[in-house]
């Protein structure tokens, strides 16, 4: 039994790896920022830790003793100065690792965290591993997700009333997707791994191309041979703030579309032979598109 501490508290990956966790028998603590998950996360079996993942103090006593932390850093952690929000957390997390005397980390990245530019929301990912490549005595695994399946949930409203699935960038471009009970199975496995030094593993359930994930979900819906849409960057920017996105982050996530079409985000993904280890494919989370449809 190992005494293991994860962050993101009981969100899609975070429910799932408790899960597998406490049924390896594992003592598992979930940090968590909101009071009222403590129920849910003690119903699982385990131990709540309740505090800001950029208070130092508080990430440290939640730390203390762990034999393995799962890092995983809020996906948008306010509506301005994103990426300096972001990789302040990874600071604050690195920082209490070293106060804690944690010696093993697996940290939740993404494909494109190996660019310094034109990934958008993923720069400060790239960011955070940077810091944690630098610490000393700690070995840590930067495992690098593909897109999330449930992303695709966002451009249901736009499936309903146009008819059509877009983003920025082309419908051929081969795209990493990953299902987060993948992310979860692959994050356990790695918290009971024995590995030194710093290490990147890849987890990522399916490549497909935008054209060929719309007519999948598209059936699932009852839509045959939903189209995918290229918008230019102007239309991708104006859309996703008229869907209520705050400026920044959606100038973020255009470029993060740039990036894909520029081959930033899978370049080092189709270097490494475009490993897919994931066993959720897009046809299988098409019922879960449906039932959230």
């Amino acid at each position: 039994m190992k005494k293991i501490t994860i962050t993101g508290s009981l969100g899609n990956i975070g429910s799932n790896l408790t899960k597998i966790l406490v049924a390896q028998g594992h003592n598992v603590t979930v940090v968590t920022s909101n009071a009222d998950r403590t129920a849910d996360i003690e119903a699982l079996g385990a131990n709540a830790a309740v505090g800001s993942v950029s208070d130092v103090a508080f990430l440290s006593k939640a730390f203390v003793g762990a034999d393995a932390v799962f890092a995983m850093t809020p996906p948008n952690l306010g509506g301005t100065n994103i990426i300096q929000n972001t990789v302040n957390a990874g600071k604050a997390f690195a920082e209490a690792f070293v106060q804690a005397g944690v010696n093993k980390v697996v940290m939740l990245s993404s494909v494109g965290a190996d660019y310094d530019n034109g990934t958008g929301p993923i720069l400060g990912l790239h960011h955070i591993e940077a810091i944690y490549r630098e610490l000393q005595n700690v070995d840590v695994t930067f495992l690098r997700a593909g897109y999330f399946y449930t992303n695709f949930f966002n451009d249901i409203p736009l499936v309903k009333h146009a008819q059509i699935m877009g983003g920025n960038y082309s419908s051929e471009a081969n795209l990493p997707l990953v299902h987060p009970k993948d992310i979860a199975v692959a994050a356990a496995e790695e918290l009971n791994t024995a590995v030194t030094g710093k290490n990147v593993r890849y987890i990522v359930s399916d490549v497909q191309q935008p054209k060929n994930y719309a007519k999948v979900l598209g059936s699932a819906v009852g839509i045959s041979n939903l189209p995918w849409v290229q918008f230019t960057d102007e239309q991708a920017l104006e859309g996703m703030q008229q869907a209520g996105l705050p400026q920044e982050m959606a100038a973020l996530y255009t470029e993060m579309g740039q990036g894909i079409n520029s081959h930033k985000l899978t370049d080092d993904f189709e270097k490494q032979g475009s490993p897919v280890t994931g066993t959720i494919k897009i046809a299988d989370f098409a019922a879960e598109f449906a039932a959230k449809y």
